[in-house]
């Protein structure tokens, strides 16, 4: 995935841009007011659609949405399709989140379409997520394009991008997160979820064992349910992977070059699109492979070399940080192993912090620039709290610091760690951008930050 340290954007362009993010922000009173109506109506009055020669795949789920996403996008790529990709949130810049034909879109090439959201509007109030969302729509709805991804944000049923008619839903992993919206079990948040699925049309699910919730809302509205492990398969070795479906088959597969065990699940899911969509988006074998072999997403299980060792990772819920320590466990041995952490409040943070507690040495706990974040003060008292309650197994002798900001964490970090050592920067998506805002940290290295992440994404 290309650049989010680095911006072709004029400064100009980019404050513009800011400017609207600004006025975006100020519009609603709350920053999440789960309703479709107002943006259906605002849709209405932009005249916004992507017409019936225009597969649309919308991609919901608790985790694996970004992966799920980039692979689909870097496959049709290399069948040489042109792909417009709404993608969230970004770790750098805002415009990482509108992507066409594999690059993200220039400031200046956004503002036109905030400004048209702004007239067609009139004195409807939209939320941040909202009017950024219809924007970016907008956008992608003026350009001519084979196939567009979008990724949705929080839930399915009530998100804004769900205002858009699905030719093909995807629904990955299921966890919980965000209850307090999405309800308190599985089948609650599989029930959100499932709202993206359309009558008659094909919903892929990738999660080995959803909740039983999206079967039965498939069955209720008539969609044709593909479900990992009963319509589609995979398996493999260390070497090299296959894959069957329906109809079409996919063997002597190179492994995604997306690091992580849970990556055959999404890569999986991916081809099960592609097999729904074969008569209007043909893919031959050979762009599945390339396309594997070259997708990129920062920030998912990013193993950076140096030294020490630098691993980068947007982890923020239970499911995705247990996940995150099984791949941690079989990169090899590191002597410590040292955390930079911050996430928002309303996390399950006694749980997280359980999950990965055995691997860390020392917490570098961190402040993040926004309000709804947890401060490092806050996580070194919760970390204190389960450890005291017994819920932490944490190794001997582990200690904990504060830190204004993740870059301060990572500088207080590396000064502190052995070369052998390696350094996880984990949480949420301001934690992982507030360490690549200036390009790729080398520790040392000598070596300057890159200011594109392109090469190490992976």
């Amino acid at each position: 995935m290309s650049s989010t340290a680095h911006s072709s954007s004029t400064p100009e362009a980019q404050q513009a841009l800011d400017a609207w993010l600004a006025h975006c922000e100020r519009l609603h009173p709350k920053e999440i007011d789960m309703t479709l109506a107002r943006v259906a109506k605002v849709r209405d009055a932009l005249g916004l659609t992507f017409g019936e020669h225009t597969p649309v795949v919308m991609v919901a789920g608790t985790n694996g949405k970004g992966s799920t996403c980039a692979m689909l996008e870097s496959i049709a790529l290399q069948a040489g399709y042109r792909v417009g990709l709404y993608i969230k949130p970004h770790l750098v810049h805002f415009q990482e989140r509108c992507r066409i034909g594999g690059k993200p879109v220039d400031a200046a090439d956004l503002v036109p379409h905030f400004e048209a959201v702004e007239a067609a509007r009139g004195d409807q109030a939209l939320t941040y997520f909202e009017f950024t969302t219809l924007a970016i729509l907008h956008r992608l709805a003026a350009e001519p394009l084979d196939l567009v991804i979008l990724e949705v944000g929080l839930g399915g049923r009530l998100d804004a991008v769900n205002v858009i008619d699905a030719d093909c839903s995807v629904i990955t992993s299921i966890d919980l997160d965000h209850t307090e919206y999405l309800g308190p079990d599985r089948e609650s948040v599989g029930r959100e979820k499932a709202h993206i699925m359309r009558a008659g049309r094909p919903v892929v699910v990738s999660d080995p064992m959803p909740p039983e919730s999206i079967a039965a809302h498939a069955q209720a509205i008539g969609a044709d349910l593909r479900q990992l492990g009963r319509d589609f398969n995979y398996s493999g070795d260390r070497q090299q992977w296959q894959w069957a479906g329906r109809s079409r088959r996919f063997s002597g597969m190179a492994y995604p070059a997306l690091r992580g065990v849970n990556q055959l699940l999404n890569a999986a899911g991916v081809l099960a699109v592609f097999e729904a969509l074969y008569d209007r988006l043909p893919i031959s074998a050979q762009a599945v492979r390339t396309g594997l072999a070259l997708v990129e997403l920062p920030g998912r299980f990013q193993v950076v070399p140096g030294s020490p060792m630098l691993v980068l990772d947007v982890a923020h819920n239970p499911h995705a940080v247990a996940a995150l320590a099984q791949n941690l466990d079989q990169m090899g041995f590191y002597p410590r192993t040292r955390a930079v952490f911050g996430a928002m409040a309303d996390k399950d943070l006694a749980n997280i912090l359980a999950r990965i507690a055995p691997l860390i040495d020392h917490w570098h706990f961190c402040d993040l620039p926004i309000a709804r974040a947890a401060t490092a003060q806050a996580l070194t008292g919760q970390f204190e709290e389960a450890r005291a309650r017994g819920l932490l197994k944490p190794p001997a002798g582990v200690t904990t610091s504060l830190h204004a900001n993740p870059a301060d964490a990572l500088a207080a970090a590396a000064a502190q760690a052995d070369p052998a050592d390696r350094i996880l920067v984990f949480g949420s998506f301001y934690t992982v951008g507030g360490v690549l805002k200036d390009g790729i940290p080398r520790l040392g290295t000598g070596v300057q930050p890159e200011s594109d992440t392109a090469s190490d994404a992976h």
